[in-house]
């Protein structure tokens, strides 16, 4: 991978993070919906800036994404941006304060070992 596919993989990422902070951010703000507040939770969406914030950063993580794969194979890219699973659930622990158990810290060590093994070359 080259320095500029690897930029475009980062940025598809970091993007992505990003959205998942925002979009968390927005629902916490929401609260828990039920049938009676399910019409009004969704409308709120348009509203609630951490989810628009949200939703425009996965927007520029999927054009990211795109350029990306037109540069590198699926069978490469799909498999590396997992690696965002990682940062996923160090976001919650950080962010939100959210336990990682000791099973999802060795699944998430089997992810970053495949996406070594999966961007290696010789």
């Amino acid at each position: 991978m080259t320095p500029q596919e690897f930029g475009l993989l980062l940025i598809s990422i970091i993007a992505n993070v990003l959205g998942q902070f925002f979009l968390k951010a927005g629902a916490l703000k929401l609260g828990k919906v039920t049938g009676s507040n399910l019409i009004s939770h969704v409308l709120s969406i348009a509203t609630t800036p951490e989810l628009l914030a949200g939703l425009v950063c996965y927007g520029l993580g999927a054009i990211a994404y795109i350029l990306l794969l037109t540069r590198v194979r699926l069978s490469v890219a799909g498999p590396s941006v997992a690696i965002s699973y990682v940062f996923f659930a160090l976001l919650g622990y950080f962010a939100f304060h959210e336990q990682i158990p000791g099973t999802r810290l060795a699944g998430l060590a089997f992810i970053v070992c495949g996406v070594v093994l999966v961007m290696w070359q010789k």
